[in-house]
């Protein structure tokens, strides 16, 4: 085990409750000065340049000299990748079903700290997060395209036709090691949105369909306004896009 990586140095940096209120609300991957961290952490501004140094050692923040002020942000999309996974780790090890973790972890859902952006839309690992892909897998399951079994997440046969009206082929994606779809945990939700390699596919789509665009060192995606319309559809029934 002499290769192991030694992750209880970056352990302990994350596990004080204000330094992890300023890693959240530096998540969109916006620099920002020390001043307005210690605000949204609630710490006097010589405690937030204590902390904030102590992370900028330890490699999970960079600074920016912007004439005599400093800014701060993630050192790397991966520290934000890891600060995610860690919040996600917490809602997915927590005991019962996933209706029962939701609800047990509204205190954590709501991370306060963290930027509207960030909440809206933002990546997870391969596919994306957030309200409004909470809001699509819900749609998901009530148009019949989806279906939950227990814990397992199936794409339906009328599901698997309607996708691959929009190229998105489900069969292609089975030859992946990776779950075709699971209800992956949502840190910022009481509800899980769609992972597996559906989602990474749908993520795909909805980016070169122009309606979600990356930006820059942000995890946070960007909600262009057909994209607005088009997440809003995507996955209803037919019955019901008629109403509308």
């Amino acid at each position: 085990m002499e290769h192991a990586p030694c992750i209880s140095q970056i352990a302990t940096l994350l596990a004080d409750p204000k330094r992890s209120a300023m890693m959240w609300a530096l998540m969109d991957g916006i620099a920002r000065q020390s001043e307005e961290l210690a605000l949204l952490a609630g710490l006097s501004p010589s405690s937030a340049n204590a902390h904030l140094g102590r992370l900028f050692s330890g490699g999970l923040l960079k600074i920016e000299e912007r004439g005599r002020k400093r800014f701060y942000r993630l050192a790397a999309p991966e520290v934000g990748a890891a600060v995610e996974a860690l919040a996600s780790a917490t809602l997915a090890s927590s005991p019962g079903n996933i209706a029962q973790v939701f609800k047990r972890t509204s205190a954590l859902a709501k991370v306060q700290a963290a930027p509207s952006s960030l909440l809206r839309a933002r990546l997870c690992e391969e596919h994306f997060g957030g309200t409004l892909a909470a809001d699509l897998f819900q749609r998901l399951l009530d148009s019949g395209w989806i279906e939950q079994l227990d814990k397992r997440i199936l794409v339906t046969h009328k599901g698997a036709n309607q996708l691959a009206s929009h190229g998105v082929f489900v069969q292609a994606l089975a030859h992946s090691s990776t779950q075709v779809a699971c209800a992956c945990p949502d840190w910022s939700e009481r509800r899980p949105h769609l992972g597996g390699t559906l989602g990474a596919a749908l993520l795909q789509l909805f980016i070169q369909s122009g309606w979600l665009s990356v930006s820059g060192d942000s995890r946070a995606l960007q909600v262009t306004p057909t994209g607005v319309r088009e997440l809003d559809l995507f996955g209803k029934a037919p019955e019901l896009e008629m109403a509308l």
